[in-house]
């Protein structure tokens, strides 16, 4: 683990002005991006840190989408939804019927979005408050990251605006895996609906005041609607000190709600239990938690991915586990298929 350095913050470093010079360069060349892997999933950042000289914090990231500011819907009865996964015995599942088993209706006026992930949005009765701060917790392999992506793609596709910041991926990386998966990331960003920014967990944590600070803003002058952070649990390691892990993370959740965006961490699950994140932190600061895990029966044939809605905030939902599996295109719930 490496510490933060606690003075590091400069209220007068501002990042952003100079990352938009620093993309609009990048925009303008077009073999930017060539020579990335889109296949490789797991960067070393654990020994990583920061380069002296380095201009700005957020590389390559809002400039030419800011400065260019000015789909196809689900149909949950088409598709993997209504059968259960190739692979699964019918002892390992039984049929929930075509709709969810809700509890009583919550009497909300609030405006709500859907996720994007088929099957899973027909478990959330009405859709997911908007403003909300979601997590998909889950360990590694479990698609934590896809499930982002996707959340993001589905409001591209509808007009809206958003960002995804990665402190695992470079932005060429994240571009081309979401690509891979018929998502049009790069015709997103060059058409500014859409930033993706890369940042080192050590600089992100080094500079987590100033951020906080301007992220509304940035928000609003970006008018994004939608916005993805993958991983939250490299910035939360990057805290020795328990008492000022929990509060950096705490401010940190209060400044993305005060952005007034919809927004989703990504979280490694702990060791112990798919239900908890690895620092236990950020299912007590987020306003739905989504768990992805991994289910091994006893005999062992075959591990298999369940998920399950552990909390949504002012909505009502399944509390069903459904195992979902994850394509070429994306994430797909099985609908009618019940985990024990």
């Amino acid at each position: 683990m490496v510490p933060v350095n606690d003075d590091a913050d400069d209220p007068d470093d501002d990042w952003f002005e100079r990352a938009l010079d620093d993309e609009a360069d990048a925009a303008g060349d077009p073999d930017s991006s060539a020579g990335d892997d889109p296949a490789a999933v797991d960067d070393d950042t654990g020994d990583s840190t920061p380069e002296d000289g380095d201009e700005s914090l957020f590389e390559e990231d809002f400039g030419s989408a800011l400065h260019d500011t000015d789909a196809p819907a689900i149909d949950a009865d088409v598709g993997p939804g209504t059968d259960g996964p190739e692979g699964f015995d019918a002892l390992d599942f039984v049929l929930g019927g075509d709709e969810p088993d809700f509890d009583e209706a919550v009497d909300s006026d609030l405006p709500r979005l859907d996720l994007g992930i088929e099957g899973l949005d027909r478990m959330i009765q009405g859709g997911i408050p908007e403003r909300s701060l979601l997590v998909a917790m889950g360990s590694a392999g479990t698609g934590k990251t896809t499930f982002g992506l996707q959340f993001l793609n589905h409001g591209l596709e509808q007009g809206e605006r958003a960002v995804f910041i990665t402190l695992e991926e470079s932005r060429e990386r994240v571009i081309n895996s979401a690509t891979e998966k018929g998502y049009g990331f790069d015709e997103y960003v060059a058409d500014g609906q859409l930033a993706v920014v890369d940042v080192d967990p050590i600089e992100m944590a080094n500079s987590l005041a100033s951020i906080r600070n301007e992220l509304p803003a940035l928000v609003e002058e970006f008018d994004a609607s939608r916005l993805v952070l993958d991983s939250v649990s490299l910035l939360e390691m990057m805290y020795e000190d328990r008492a000022k892990r929990r509060n950096e993370i705490y401010d940190f959740a209060r400044s993305l709600k005060e952005a007034g965006v919809t927004a989703m961490l990504t979280s490694e699950a702990s060791s112990e239990t798919a239900y908890a994140s690895r620092y236990g932190i950020v299912e007590y600061l987020t306003d739905a938690v989504f768990v992805l895990q991994y289910v091994r029966p006893d005999d062992f044939r075959e591990t298999r991915l369940a998920i399950e809605i552990q909390k949504i905030r002012d909505a009502n939902h399944s509390r069903e586990k459904k195992p979902y599996e994850i394509t070429g295109e994306g994430i797909s719930v099985y609908q009618q298929a019940n985990l024990f």
